[in-house]
């Protein structure tokens, strides 16, 4: 089952943050084989982490709050109480090392669609510049809640167009990038 994971950033916690890395990356090593993308993003400034972004496939829904729940950032208080977690489903069918674009042009961005209802956007177009892309799921798998993408695009609006804004209730984009140890 895969499933998508959004953390967000507590205010003031970046020292705490930067103090966690090797344990982070340390835990990421142990679901290597399991991510399917992965990332922090950021705010405006485009240098200050605002969340992290993990895209994997485990074994249940109880197995992907345990992940979320026994990362390191999030139990030191990194991040926020309210974590993001999300049945998902692959609609590229890669990961993001296999993403063939140019990691280095343009800006890479996370785009978030909250919705109900009848499921929009499940046939992306202009595939090229997805690095991963898929529904958002409850648990049961069926029923759709949204839509999260990580694209390739010259600025916020370009990257929030991949969804037909009329069938979210909320469409968030967050500047992300490839996780990741350094």
């Amino acid at each position: 089952m895969e499933f998508f994971v959004y953390h967000r950033d507590r205010p003031g916690s970046l020292p705490l943050r930067e103090q966690l890395a090797e344990a982070h990356w340390s835990y990421m090593d142990g679901f290597a084989a399991d991510l399917i993308a992965r990332g922090p993003t950021f705010h405006a400034d485009g240098e200050t982490p605002s969340g992290s972004v993990h895209i994997l496939d485990l074994p249940s829904p109880a197995a992907a709050r345990a992940f979320a729940l026994d990362e390191p950032n999030y139990r030191a208080g990194v991040y926020a109480a309210d974590v993001l977690v999300r049945r998902w489903r692959n609609t590229l069918g890669r990961t993001m090392w296999e993403f063939t674009g140019d990691r280095t042009e343009g800006t890479h961005y996370l785009v978030l669609g909250h919705g109900q209802g009848a499921a929009a956007d499940l046939q992306p177009a202009d595939q090229d510049r997805l690095i991963a892309y898929g529904p958002l799921l409850a648990y049961d798998g069926t029923t759709w809640l949204g839509t999260a993408a990580l694209l390739q695009a010259a600025d916020p609006e370009q990257a929030r167009a991949v969804l037909t804004a009329d069938r979210y209730s909320d469409i968030e984009v967050h500047s992300w990038t490839f996780g990741g140890r350094r």
